[in-house]
């Protein structure tokens, strides 16, 4: 198969049948085998009645319901697992993404060999509480990754099938997909610039402060997971080592002084007293800390696991 095309869906019944249309002209006018996943987020409206509809027209069209709401991530995730093209394509459902980009993103993967190809709405047809917190978060996050992307949460994305099958996204974890991708080890990432559309139907879900301090947290999250998600211990050891060491110095000096001076010396009056003992405290804490998430990162299976309603088309 050419191209699986992974769409996360959330209320958004009205923009389905369009858009789906949409997808079959560009596939069918290129000439290329396809499916579309669509991935049923715990929707409240009839958008899981028309996936039926729409899967029962065109056997290309495949669905997945959610038993409730889990989030983007969660249905990007299990798209992922079921889509068995050479190229996979995420987009929106709402229509702000458009399905003639998909050729180009194929060739630059297929041609251009990259991992993965990250759509960049230049021109945005969004208010100004998405984009201004957006264009913060791109910001610091292609400094922090080195990751020279400038559209990190565009949801028209490309990848090879084997990036997809070897990630896992999680919690709100979609916006750095890129980032995921080249922890492990995809760094051929490229960047096309998109054509972003006015919204038809609807209303968008997201936006606001409550999403800039979730961007900020799942950075944080992404950067400590990437770099000691495998190895806790290598975080938390040193800093537990060194934390324990300091109290321990700390102790030895008191005690010396302590015998040199016996009869003016009470250790208990020394504020430096109480910081060594919380220092060798915190310190231990800290390395047992290490330990259980060694235990815990090896030991965690069912992390990534929804109730799954219902599926059609997908084995």
């Amino acid at each position: 198969m050419d191209i699986s095309i992974v769409i996360p869906v959330y209320n958004e019944d009205e923009s389905l049948p369009e858009l789906c249309s949409w997808i079959e002209r560009v596939v069918q006018a290129n000439g290329l085998s396809y499916e579309v996943v669509l991935v049923d987020d715990g929707s409240t409206d009839r958008s899981w009645e028309v996936i039926e509809e729409l899967r029962a027209a065109n056997p290309n069209i495949k669905g997945i319901k959610f038993q409730r709401n889990y989030g983007k991530s969660a249905a990007l995730n299990e798209g992922f697992k079921a889509a068995r093209g050479a190229v996979v394509i995420t987009m929106d459902a709402d229509m702000q993404d458009s399905p003639d980009e998909i050729p180009e993103l194929r060739r630059m993967i297929l041609e251009e060999k990259y991992d993965m190809v990250s759509g960049w709405k230049k021109v945005r047809h969004d208010p100004i509480s998405k984009t201004l917190p957006s264009k913060f978060f791109n910001g610091i996050t292609a400094k922090v990754s080195k990751i020279p992307l400038h559209d990190f949460n565009c949801g028209l994305k490309a990848y090879r099938n084997k990036v997809v099958k070897s990630i896992e996204v999680y919690g709100e974890m979609h916006r750095y997909i890129p980032v995921i991708a080249k922890w492990s080890g995809f760094r051929r990432i490229g960047e096309k610039v998109v054509e972003h559309r006015a919204r038809k139907y609807g209303y968008t879900k997201f936006g606001g402060l409550g999403r800039g301090l979730k961007g900020l947290l799942d950075l944080a999250s992404i950067t400590f997971v990437g770099k000691y998600g495998k190895r806790p211990m290598h975080f938390f050891g040193p800093v537990g080592v060194l934390c324990g060491l300091i109290g321990f110095v700390e102790a030895i000096y008191l005690l010396v002084s302590k015998f040199n001076n016996m009869s003016t010396f009470t250790l208990t009056n020394k504020p430096s007293f109480y910081i060594a003992l919380t220092c060798m405290v915190l310190g231990t804490q800290l390395f047992l800390t290490g330990f259980v998430a060694e235990l815990i990162s090896r030991n965690s299976p069912g992390r990534n696991s929804y109730l799954i309603e219902q599926k059609l088309g997908i084995e």
